[in-house]
């Protein structure tokens, strides 16, 4: 058992050369950095749970398929902007077979990760009706999509759904849509960073109001299949993972290799729009784009200005996984689950030392053990509870960052926490209770 807690006088100083006055509206790379600096300072080994890092191997089947077309010379050809064939029909299958959609291969666009999906989606949706310039985030959600507004100059509006899940949401989301500049809504399902996810009621309500006041959702899959509560990996058999796209035709899907997939360090995702918004006509894009094409605009000109295109061997691997899984030979649910585990693990060990989860339930439903949960204790804020816990060697970030109005909770990520570190968290977690009680 190492010597709990590490002095103030160690932390104190790397936070002061690091300008880190408050840990509660720090970034997950500031955090990592000071966390990186005490482990080197210290040569404690920390419960690293700040960052969405995949901790699986990636699968053979991708990385054999990139090797090869690596050897067959694409490194040396730019690849088309709107995507490979192969992987443009991998994906419009994996649509059907495991959301129950059809999607076009038109509309399955490569992206640079999911991050580049929802970049080049805001420059256009948001863009398209000269009155609507406005993105509405369902929150709690994934910082960085609002950084993205604030380096583009677009506006964006937020609200927690905490307290509005259910026939809530209905009320809650007019009251933004009646304002007339709502052009996007934006949530992720499973959700970054609490781990609710949405159910079909509120799926319903927000599918039924895009269409209503002409909104595109973007919903950001970039945990699909992640809800272990269910199995959404046979294809073809239901059940399907819940999507917006079976109540609206206004959608856009990001879908990432990163997470369910294990593929993160080659940096591929896709946008999946729906037939009937690639093909839309929009007269007052021509403001910013030279075509009134929603399609179009996202192909030829937001993803060919912000990269030309999606790395070409890194298309050939994911085509290959996508094209094992539709095909039954590889069952990308089963090779993920090691992550439900760690965080039932996880949980048990906050719980039994005196923590609350923060998000607990789909409106009756316990929620499922997956990537993220989020946690609590006493009557402490965030930021007090972050700085407490790194003094005993577990690190995390805290929700004020994510859009979430519950100060008092951290977001603890499993991916990088072994099956062998849970007893190292449990001696921790038991110290901090004797100290804190």
């Amino acid at each position: 058992m190492v010597d709990f807690p590490i002095k103030d006088e160690i932390i104190n100083p790397i936070r002061s050369k690091m300008s880190l006055k408050s840990l509660g509206y720090a970034t997950i790379r500031e955090i990592v950095q000071l966390v990186n600096k005490l482990e080197e300072q210290t040569g404690i080994r920390f419960i690293r749970t700040e960052m969405g890092v995949p901790g699986l191997s990636a699968p053979k089947t991708g990385t054999d398929a990139e090797k090869e077309a690596l050897n067959k010379g694409v490194a040396s050809v730019y690849p088309p902007i709107e995507g490979i064939k192969e992987l443009k029909n991998e994906l419009s299958r994996f649509s059907k077979l495991f959301l129950n959609i059809d999607i076009s291969p038109e509309g399955c666009i490569p992206t640079v990760g999911s991050m580049q999906a929802s970049m080049a989606v805001f420059l256009v949706a948001n863009r398209r009706i000269k009155e609507k310039d406005t993105t509405l985030f369902i929150d709690p959600g994934f910082p960085v999509h609002k950084m993205q507004h604030r380096v583009t100059g677009l506006p964006y509006q937020s609200f927690d759904i905490y307290n509005h899940r259910g026939q809530k949401l209905r009320k809650k989301l007019e009251s933004y849509l009646k304002q007339g500049n709502i052009s996007t809504f934006l949530y992720s399902n499973p959700n970054n960073p609490s781990w609710i996810c949405f159910t079909e009621t509120e799926l319903r309500i927000i599918g039924e109001l895009a269409s209503e006041y002409n909104v595109v959702v973007m919903e950001d899959l970039a945990y699909f299949g992640m809800d272990f509560r269910e199995n959404y990996g046979i294809p073809g058999v239901a059940p399907y993972q819940p999507s917006v796209a079976n109540y609206t035709g206004n959608y856009v899907l990001l879908f990432s290799g990163s997470k369910s997939f294990s593929y993160a360090g080659q940096r591929i995702g896709a946008i999946l729009i729906s037939d009937q918004l690639f093909e839309a006509k929009f007269p007052d894009l021509t403001s910013n784009f030279s075509t009134i094409e929603f399609g179009t605009a996202i192909i030829q000109e937001a993803i060919y200005t912000l990269s030309a295109g999606t790395a070409h061997s890194a298309q050939y691997g994911f085509a290959a996984m996508l094209r094992a899984v539709n095909e039954g030979t590889f069952n990308f649910i089963d090779s993920i689950k090691e992550y439900g585990d760690r965080a039932k693990m996880m949980k048990e060990a906050f719980l039994e030392n005196g923590f609350r989860i923060v998000y607990d339930k789909d409106e009756d439903k316990l929620l499922g053990d997956g990537f993220y949960f989020t946690i609590a204790y006493n009557d402490y804020s965030g930021e007090k509870l972050l700085s407490e816990l790194i003094r005993y060697g577990v690190s995390a970030i805290t929700l004020d960052t994510t859009g979430s109005e519950r100060t008092e909770g951290l977001r603890i990520c499993v991916s990088r926490t072994n099956k062998e570190d849970i007893p190292a968290l449990k001696e921790r977690l038991q110290l901090f209770r004797k100290h804190h009680k």
